[in-house]
């Protein structure tokens, strides 16, 4: 027992120091000085939407007049069944950026978004792309500014970040949790030189790289992965950027309900075991770290045995977690979470029980897309 918690604790130890703290003393670049003398180049904005047309009517006014010199809007209308039709030809009649697709089911060649997305990808003029989602709200019309100066010579990938509102519920901090300590890895492998993922609601890439690598062929049978998988098949040291200014955030509302954000985990954690096996094993043993880590602490607690050991070494990641997180969450503009992270930290065993053996028997797992 205490072999497997020392174990454990050095590898916490290690992803924490060696990994994560890239992050926490993170820089974000100052593109202020260059920008006059920067001729910005063309962006087109996508977004895919099947029954979205409360959230356009909501948050599209914020993407279609974000402050930059030249840049399209489209919009993928995916067989939407609600007002999403009439919302955006009321649109299309103020602003003469925005471009609308409508998809049919007899256009459907593929199931999920990625029809949708290769489909506005394909319909875009420019070669520099930025995705979001129609229930996403920059947090400025400095957005597409921001995500588009990181692209340069060499840089043909942009990872964003895209937290969720916070609310004032026990759910909502846990999603909070969960969202944070993604983020946390895969911004901080980017730095590392390990780029593996990025989130569809703030991510940028160019045209040119999505037809170069084939798209979304390699994982077309996949349903999700539209974000995830093209980055883990594309993203290298050498392409890949990251963008944590807060005005380039990227928020969208979390789940209400915590059958919804097992739905939506489901979805998400069933693209992971597509990953390049390298990126798999350094995130399970992540995982699998994480989890001794509190297991093994648990039943020396219930033995009582080495407890000066056991509670020193706790307490030794406890005080590298917290130091680490308030850097980090001073990033990710969400301080208050921080007093939390102790009881969430444990908490989070229990998501590993939870979503491990619902993976490995549910085979089917339906499209995030609202239905009728």
């Amino acid at each position: 027992m205490i072999f497997l918690f020392i174990i454990a604790s050095i590898l916490q130890l290690l992803y924490y120091w060696s990994v994560f703290s890239r992050l926490a003393w993170y820089t974000s670049p100052n593109f202020e000085e260059s920008t006059n003398t920067i001729v910005p180049i063309s962006v087109s904005i996508i977004i895919c939407a099947k029954n979205e047309a409360d959230n356009l009517q909501q948050y599209l006014p914020c993407i279609v007049e974000q402050v930059y010199p030249n840049f399209e809007v489209i919009v993928v209308n995916d067989g939407s069944t609600d007002n999403t039709s009439l919302i955006l030809a009321n649109f299309q009649q103020q602003y003469k950026q925005l471009k609308v697709i409508h998809i049919t089911p007899s256009l459907r060649q593929i199931t999920g978004k990625k029809q949708a997305l290769a489909q506005g990808i394909l319909a875009a003029k420019h070669d520099y792309l930025l995705l979001t989602d129609a229930d996403c709200m920059p947090t400025s019309n400095q957005w597409l500014q921001q995500m588009a100066q990181q692209f340069s010579t060499e840089i043909t990938v942009v990872l964003g970040y895209a937290p969720y509102l916070p609310a004032n519920s026990f759910l909502n901090k846990c999603v909070q949790f969960e969202t944070t300590l993604t983020a946390i890895q895969y911004l901080s492998y980017a730095l590392l030189g390990y780029p593996y993922m990025g989130v569809g609601r703030n991510l940028a890439y160019k045209k040119s790289l999505f037809f170069e690598s084939k798209g979304f062929q390699s994982h077309q049978q996949v349903l999700s992965g539209d974000d995830d998988l093209f980055i883990n098949q594309v993203a290298h040291n050498k392409n890949t950027s990251i963008n944590l200014n807060s005005k380039a955030f990227c928020y969208s509302k979390a789940a209400s309900s915590w059958q919804e954000w097992y739905q939506q985990k489901q979805r998400h954690l069933s693209t992971g075991k597509h990953y390049q096996l390298g990126h798999q094993l350094m995130l399970g043993l992540f995982s699998l770290s994480h989890f001794l880590f509190y297991g093994m602490l648990i039943v020396g607690l219930i033995q009582q045995t080495y407890l000066i050991v056991l509670v020193f070494i706790y307490l030794l990641r406890l005080v590298s977690q917290l130091w680490l997180f308030k850097r980090i969450l001073t990033h990710f503009r969400l301080k208050s979470l921080w007093y939390w992270i102790p009881l969430l930290d444990f908490l989070y065993c229990f998501y590993y029980l939870v979503f491990t053996p619902s993976l490995l028997l549910n085979k089917k797992i339906k499209w995030k897309y609202k239905v009728p």
